[in-house]
């Protein structure tokens, strides 16, 4: 991906930060379901939106999240709890993403189009302005949709984006120092 994109999506995660007030003892979590191939959005995928505006109009409060849409799918802006040992995520949440994939494969067999498998992605900046990503899962249309599955590896993903952070830091020092490196013995 490229510079202009990584600044876009820093810039995503900043405002949405800087909109809500984060609870403490959370990290703030892309979750995006994107479609691996063409567009997943209203003018493609009107028969799915439906189903997704249902969802979210029966949803209390939009406190917790922040949901985007974009061309490749929609994408939730999240506070995850990272409480000791293992990721908390509100009910609402998960039940959201699970009715997005649901929605899709229902538009599919209602019309929608096309037909291209979706990946379920988390991703995250960190302070010094790393980019991290994981593919949770890859989910074809026709699959069976599995509520406990979809949660498992979704905290587990974000587990891992959250331990990344100290990879993070070390690889881009390490990579940092090495480029410095090159520059002085070129001279």
């Amino acid at each position: 991906m490229n510079n202009a994109w990584h600044r876009t999506f820093r810039n995503r995660m900043h405002d949405f930060e800087a909109r809500h007030m984060a609870p403490l003892g959370t990290a703030p979590v892309s979750i995006k379901v994107r479609v691996s191939s063409g567009c997943f959005h209203r003018e493609h995928s009107p028969r799915a939106y439906t189903l997704i505006d249902k969802q979210l109009s029966e949803l209390v409060m939009h406190e917790e999240f922040t949901f985007e849409e974009h061309e490749s799918g929609p994408e939730l802006l999240v506070f995850v709890a990272a409480v000791t040992a293992s990721i908390s995520l509100a009910k609402s949440i998960i039940d959201l993403i699970v009715a997005i994939i649901k929605a899709r494969s229902e538009g599919i067999k209602k019309g929608d189009h096309p037909a291209a498998p979706l990946e379920l992605i988390v991703r995250r900046t960190y302070k010094d302005e790393e980019f991290r990503e994981e593919t949770v899962l890859r989910i074809e249309h026709e699959e069976t949709i599995d509520r406990r599955i979809i949660e498992e590896h979704l905290k587990q993903s974000i587990s891992n984006l959250l331990k990344e952070k100290d990879k993070a830091t070390t690889k881009k020092s390490l990579k940092q120092s090495r480029t410095r490196r090159r520059r002085e013995t070129s001279r």
